[in-house]
């Protein structure tokens, strides 16, 4: 039988073992601060005194502590595992020491042998790490002076000076004496951080960057992890804050290429560790330069004034309007300009590329997750790649300019703002030319109230009124000056005496109704569409969206028909329609209620679909005015019928067919 020489597992009396010689117990510097809340010690003094109160016979368990040798010195023990539970212990046992120090000198210096070192009575057994050992031992000392101050040691220490007294001490101090738990000392060759993991997976978790941590320190003696801590990790907390955690997550996505979860799973550490197989003292210095590096870069993108080059820290905080997600693909960009590897203009053109790629995606309903990977992995072959990456999944011009003339314009106060050339858009209001929702005494153009508009009037100014053409940046204290005012009052009060160009050229409009709010759409989407510009290359975005002149005519109904689409995409409408049949019908009478003349002159010239009665006996549908739409046509007449009204009516280029997988193949 083979014998473990790596791992020796002992059960020990844990109070024996704090007070056992002179060994100070290091809280290494990759441990978490210390977390125990109220709670915790309230269950840890429950369990104290019931096994004080019980027969001699009995003891409790308090789970493993794992420890090593300080590969430095003999007289340090690293506590890999159990700093919450031994720093609790100790503070309560401070706090029972404090209590009786004046009252029983005997008891008092039983107590005082398992917090200080034998052979300097000013150093404590315990020694949590530097950043806040200064604390711990100024309660376990009694040496506070500074009694405004906020910590989980004062605090756990109040709380049991609160709920022990001096005539229960010689009680908890009979149970602290029946605590036990395993002693886990690793030898030289034991694998410190598989058996930490194993330890801790139960409890509360560790988060990703806190293994990580971990991992990268373990196999380091006590002077080297101070001194990689001070030289590397705190700069990188102290560039990446809370978003500590986020960072190695990006920086692991923009290294590998991969998308990475959120949480869940510790995919980012495992992510780490394949990177990283191998983390030793010789190797580390050179990874840790470079994971600074990025931190640094990291802590610029989370505020773009630390950039000292105004137009990059423009351009930054304009990607940081989609938030986080492209900070992979920013985080490689941005290192090699800072390095010199790519020029100032090839990193403000890939910054463009991002916010036309999220504003466009936005704008068409496209999802905007799990695109950032794709894009790494494309920019590691060179920029040409990047831009085809970049054109496959950035909509086209005419899908955006056909969803602008009708939805609700996203990220409003950033793209006027880019547009009316307004620095910091966040001082202005989004101005409503025609407010979301008229008062009856609105007017635009001072002959006719709101009230007087007809339903369908008042239907179409509704629609359009969080649309791109109704919209315009208006300094706060004019808005409030003409809240609810007509638009001839607005005029002339408040778009008159704007700061804002754009804004001011409202005055020269006589009247402000559907067709002004189209014209000025189509002026400013053209403009859009130069400002958020794809990349110049002949790839189409790839959602699989095919403009409708473009869809395929099929004879008959083959199986599976049905199913031939996913949905249809109708000027900026997501349609639930699956079949040509069924497109068919929805367009010819949305074409009859929007563009009649064209569904009319369409039929005229090719002998239908739309007729002045039910000629014959078949499958038809009743429009309004004695007029019916046939429809027993086939497939291929259906298709056609569509591409044509719609053509004749100009707006093909705005609807589009996503096809399903029965749909592609048939």
């Amino acid at each position: 039988m083979s014998t473990a020489t790596n791992v020796e597992a002992t059960a020990v009396n844990t109070i024996e073992w704090l007070a056992a010689g002179s060994t100070t117990i290091v809280v290494p510097v990759y441990q978490r601060q210390y977390r125990w809340d109220i709670g915790g010690c309230e269950r840890l003094l429950s369990d104290i005194r019931s096994v004080a109160d019980a027969d001699e016979s009995h003891r409790h368990f308090i789970g493993s502590i794992l420890s090593a040798q300080d590969g430095a010195t003999d007289d340090d023990l690293i506590l890999i595992d159990g700093q919450q539970r031994i720093t609790t212990l100790t503070l309560l046992i401070a706090a029972l020491h404090h209590s009786v120090r004046g009252t029983d000198p005997q008891l008092a210096a039983e107590l005082e042998r398992v917090l200080v070192r034998a052979d300097d009575p000013s150093r404590t057994k315990l020694r949590p790490h530097d950043a806040w050992a200064g604390l711990y031992e100024s309660v376990v000392l009694d040496r506070r002076d500074d009694a405004d101050r906020e910590s989980r040691f004062d605090d756990n220490y109040a709380f049991f000076r609160s709920q022990v007294h001096a005539d229960e001490v010689a009680r908890i101090w009979r149970g602290l004496q029946r605590l036990e738990h395993v002693s886990i000392t690793l030898g030289a060759q034991a694998n410190a951080q598989q058996i930490f993991e194993s330890l801790n997976s139960t409890g509360e978790p560790l988060r990703d960057h806190e293994l990580i941590h971990n991992y990268i320190l373990m196999g380091l003696t006590h002077a080297e992890q101070l001194d990689v801590e001070a030289r590397f990790w705190l700069p990188i907390e102290r560039h990446t804050g809370e978003t500590i955690g986020a960072f190695w997550r990006h920086y692991l996505v923009m290294t590998t290429g991969r998308e990475l979860a959120a949480n869940g799973e510790h995919g980012v550490y495992s992510a780490f560790r394949h990177s990283f197989p191998r983390v030793d003292a010789e190797r580390l210095q050179a990874d840790a330069e470079v994971w600074r590096h990025y931190a640094e870069i990291y802590g610029i993108l989370l505020d773009p004034s630390l950039e000292s080059d105004p137009e990059i820290a423009r351009q930054l905080r304009f990607v940081n309007t989609f938030g986080r997600a492209a900070y992979p693909l920013v985080l490689s960009a941005y290192s090699d300009h800072s390095r010199g590897v790519i020029e100032r203009d090839e990193l403000i053109e890939t910054l463009e590329w991002i916010q036309a790629l999220y504003l466009r995606r936005t704008l068409v309903n496209l999802p905007n997750e799990r695109l950032v990977a794709r894009l790494c992995r494309a920019r590691s072959q060179g920029r040409e790649a990047l831009a085809r990456a970049f054109a496959r999944i950035t909509p086209s011009d005419e899908r955006v300019s056909a969803v602008l003339k009708y939805s609700e314009l996203p990220y409003a106060a950033y793209v006027l703002g880019r547009l009316e050339g307004v620095e910091d858009p966040l001082e202005f209001d989004v101005e409503h030319i025609v407010p979301t929702v008229p008062g009856d005494a609105w007017s635009g153009d001072g002959a006719r109230t709101w009230s007087e508009y007809s339903e369908d009037e008042q239907n179409s100014h509704r629609a359009l009124a969080p649309t791109l053409g109704n919209l315009t940046l208006l300094e706060q204290h004019l808005t409030e000056s003409v809240f609810g005012a007509s638009f001839p009052v607005k005029r002339a009060d408040a778009y008159a005496r704007s700061s804002v160009a754009a804004t001011r050229d409202l005055n020269a409009i006589d009247q402000w109704n559907t067709a002004a709010i189209t014209a000025r759409t189509v002026r400013l989407t053209a403009e859009l569409l130069q400002v958020w510009a794809r990349p110049a290359l002949p790839e189409i975005d790839d959602d699989g969206l095919t403009p409708i002149l473009d869809a395929v005519r099929r004879r008959g109904w083959p199986a599976g028909w049905e199913r031939e689409f996913d949905y249809v995409e109708y000027r900026g409408e997501r349609w639930e329609v699956y079949d040509v049949k069924h497109l068919f019908n929805r367009v010819l009478r949305r074409a009859w209620t929007d563009t009649r003349a064209a569904a009319l002159s369409y039929s005229a010239a090719h002998g239908g679909p739309i007729y002045d009665g039910m000629a014959w006996k078949g499958q038809w549908d009743e429009l309004t005015d004695g007029h019916h739409l046939y429809m027993g046509w086939d497939s291929n007449y259906m298709m056609s019928a569509v591409q044509g009204v719609l053509e004749e009516a100009g707006i093909a280029a705005e609807v589009f067919v996503k096809y399903s997988y029965i749909g592609n193949v048939m």
